[in-house]
């Protein structure tokens, strides 16, 4: 009889291993997928050979006692990734529930072919994969909600804030999360339907788990929102403050657009998309109010009113002098601060630059033509 077997926390370490370690994770992922494979097939070959061999009466219970070690092993391998994860996940290393959902897809589809090979064993035998997979969905599904929760309250912390106002790395790093999960929607959406209803895993409709997958991703999206508004406020310049949500609302919006994951928020949240426009442009309406400062020297603010052809007194002549002067000096020291911040997005920076610009220029010309 082929026994299962595993070289001992082969995935366990995998685990543990520094960062890079994706290559060596994939393969042991598969390396366990395929031993899952290779059980069902060789347990179906060893009951085709038992019933050549065993008297009818005994086949059952002969096959349950041959197929214990190989099962067992394979199960206790299954249990150690679970536990795996969730020691990852206590660290919050949330990357590591990925690791579940291929497994826990594979045991899923394989599941019926399972039954059918372990049909006559005893009901304990029966209960080993349905255990596992009830244990894979739920360490998940806590996962998952412990992600959204981390997102929420991550501190706030004036040394990992980007000084020029560019993503930060919860952005990023939520984002590809949710990216990642696109390839196992069908996996995550049932393994959240598992911990809201007590209806067996057969019951759940795709609608049904593409709902509240979509619920999910945008529980995400809002603490992520949440989060990043407070981490604005670390800055003292409220027009950083801006740069910073303008950059980290567009790459959002910009990562939704290119991936599934607009389609997906779309299911329960129609308007996602022009919200998250809604407040790219309030930020641009924000950093816009920092030239104000400079723009007002050359307004038509507390400025005389001037006769035409009618020659200019000194005390109107200094007045001028003094708007100039503000103006210039108050746009090189704009320029000085903002030189060091940063729109990655090329084509956001272009636009931003070039509406500030011409409000700039129509209102030196307007002053300049008084």
């Amino acid at each position: 009889m082929f026994i299962y077997q595993l070289k001992e926390t082969s995935i366990l370490r995998s685990f543990i291993t520094p960062v890079g370690r994706d290559d060596m994770l994939d393969i042991e992922i598969d390396a366990y997928i395929h031993c899952v494979s290779a059980f069902i097939k060789l347990a179906q070959s060893e009951y085709q050979l038992l019933t050549e061999i065993i008297p009818e009466h005994h086949q059952k219970k002969t096959f349950d006692s041959l197929i214990q070690e190989s099962l067992d092993n394979l199960m206790i391998e299954g249990d150690n990734i679970v536990s795996a994860a969730r020691k990852a996940i206590m660290r919050h290393d949330y990357s590591a529930v990925l690791t579940i959902f291929p497994i826990l897809r594979h045991l899923k589809q394989t599941k019926p072919e399972f039954d059918q090979v372990l049909q006559g064993t005893a009901a304990s035998t029966k209960n080993k994969l349905p255990s596992l997979i009830t244990s894979m969905e739920t360490t998940g599904a806590k996962a998952l909600e412990h992600f959204a929760d981390n997102i929420k309250n991550n501190p706030d912390k004036e040394y990992n804030m980007p000084k020029d106002g560019t993503v930060h790395e919860l952005t990023s790093n939520a984002i590809l999360f949710l990216q990642q999960l696109l390839d196992f929607q069908e996996t995550a959406g049932a393994m959240l339907a598992s911990q809201e209803t007590s209806s067996s895993a057969s019951s759940y409709s795709s609608e049904f788990s593409r709902r509240l997958l979509s619920t999910y991703i945008c529980k995400v999206l809002g603490n992520l929102q949440l989060n990043l508004l407070s981490k604005s406020k670390v800055y003292e310049d409220p027009a950083l403050s801006a740069i910073f949500l303008l950059n980290n609302y567009n790459y959002i919006l910009k990562s939704l657009e290119k991936s599934e994951l607009i389609q997906l928020v779309a299911v329960t949240q129609k308007t996602a998309e022009r919200s998250y426009r809604e407040l790219i442009e309030q930020q641009i309406l924000t950093y816009q109010c920092s030239w104000l400062k400079v723009t007002d020297y050359i307004s038509d603010k507390n400025l005389p009113v001037f006769q035409p052809g009618v020659k200019l007194k000194d005390k109107e002549r200094q007045v001028i002098k003094e708007r100039f002067k503000g103006f210039n000096d108050g746009l090189e020291e704009l320029c000085k601060i903002q030189k060091a911040w940063a729109i990655p997005d090329t084509e956001q920076r272009d636009n931003i630059r070039h509406a500030q610009k011409t409000i700039v220029e129509e209102t030196y010309a307007t002053f300049l033509n008084r």
